[in-house]
């Protein structure tokens, strides 16, 4: 099969206590400190690249930035966020007041992983397989609704065969942590990495989210806007959950995977829109209400009423975002922004067929749930809500989530045809 050279970095990213952590619109208080450290984690194989940072989110501008500052072709790198709620606000005017250091050290720790892991590269041969369901995730919408239950897994061997790096992707949000918890953590991928890490020493672990955006552990997303502890919602239930995912995809056969590494990108705009009629009378409404609100209900209306201030005098006009493929060895991983729903990584995953496959979600810009439209008649945070607190100017037209599967999977036929070509 041949070698391409490969490389690993992982950077410290952990700021100073007293920042706020950024998800949980029911937390103010800011963090006491740091129950496992925060990380920028790089892989390289050829030219291209993959970036992962323990955040909620990457701002697509930031991402554009390090694309360009890192040593290799900005269209070959993906730079995503493992959207952890344990973490200090990462995006700059959303889901939160970003502290400007923390964003400067984001950015940087992103660059200089990048550049170290390109600095570190070695001959590797590539490996690819599927874990086992670690059955996990719950769509937290819908009883028994849509999951997307698949567990790929690379691995970069060295030429005595000994491991360099293992990527693991699973689709689950990473708030088994609640609001309550004001300790700095990657939540469950910790313990997935730490795992694995464990199980093979000298090695790094790199866990890439899938499609979460209707997925968590099973408890509603407005479970989440309260300050009660949750027996369910612990660090020791993180790190069950976690070793979990971590044991299938230490189980996972391989196959050794050709020696080539191409990447693929579209620009995709996507509608936003404003359901909410009359933005000052809105506000209004909200800030009577907010009088008699008890604290986690007063201080969720006051995003929204900082939100309808804000816009009031805006439209919410288009959003530009990248969709990728990054085609490593004939294994196709796709990078969509935003918090993709698992109907749409399902659409995605049947254009490509059997085989590893990796979706990803939460890469190159979060700005929101973007939902299919299968989901718009059930409402509900994730449709009519989120955006305010996210701070976006409106919610995701329907639509939207097609046309990134669409861009996706235009993506995947170009990487078929050329694998086809090679043949």
């Amino acid at each position: 099969m041949g070698t391409l050279r490969g490389g690993v970095a992982v950077v410290d990213i952990t700021p100073r206590a007293g920042l706020l952590l950024s998800g949980f619109a029911a937390r103010t208080e800011p963090a006491t400190g740091a129950h496992d450290r925060l990380s920028v984690r790089a892989v390289v194989f050829g030219e291209t690249a993959i970036v992962v940072a323990d955040v909620i989110g990457i701002h697509e501008d930031m991402s554009a930035r390090i694309r360009e500052r890192c040593p290799l072709p900005a269209a070959n790198v993906i730079v995503a966020a493992t959207h952890t709620h344990g973490a200090p606000a990462a995006m700059a005017h959303r889901l939160g007041n970003a502290d400007p250091d923390f964003l400067q050290a984001l950015e940087d720790g992103c660059v200089v992983a990048l550049t170290r892991a390109l600095a570190a590269a070695e001959p590797v041969q590539l490996m690819a397989g599927t874990g086992s369901d670690p059955d996990v995730a719950r769509n937290r919408r819908h009883a028994d609704g849509l999951l997307d239950r698949s567990l790929p897994v690379l691995r970069l061997r060295r030429a005595d065969g000994s491991l360099l790096a293992t990527i693991v992707s699973y689709a689950c949000h990473p708030t088994v942590l609640g609001a309550d918890n004001r300790e700095m953590t990657a939540d469950y991928p910790h313990y997935v990495r730490r795992h694995i890490e464990a199980a093979h020493p000298g090695s790094v672990a790199l866990f890439l989210n899938g499609c979460t955006g209707d997925v968590n552990i099973g408890h509603t997303a407005q479970a989440s806007l309260s300050l009660a502890g949750n027996n369910a919602r612990t660090f020791e239930n993180a790190e069950v959950l976690g070793v979990r995912i971590a044991e299938a995809a230490l189980g996972a056969p391989e196959q050794a995977a050709a020696a080539s590494a191409r990447a693929l990108e579209r620009t995709v705009a996507l509608s936003l829109e404003r359901r909410e009629n009359d933005l000052p009378a809105l506000a209004a409404q909200w800030v009577d209400e907010a009088k008699g609100a008890d604290l986690v209900r007063r201080t969720l209306l006051e995003h929204w009423i900082g939100w309808a201030h804000a816009n009031a005098d805006t439209l919410p006009g288009k959003w530009v975002g990248r969709v990728s493929v990054l085609d490593w060895g004939g294994v196709p991983i796709v990078a969509l922004p935003g918090e993709i729903f698992a109907e749409t990584a399902l659409a995605i995953r049947s254009a490509w067929g059997d085989g590893p496959a990796f979706v990803l979600s939460y890469a190159d810009g979060t700005p929101g749930y973007i939902p299919p439209a299968s989901e718009f008649a059930f409402g509900g945070y994730e449709v009519d809500e989120a955006h305010r607190f996210i701070g976006m100017p409106g919610s995701f037209a329907p639509g939207s989530a097609e046309r990134l599967a669409d861009a996706a999977r235009a993506l995947l036929a170009l990487h078929r045809q050329a694998a086809d070509q090679k043949k």
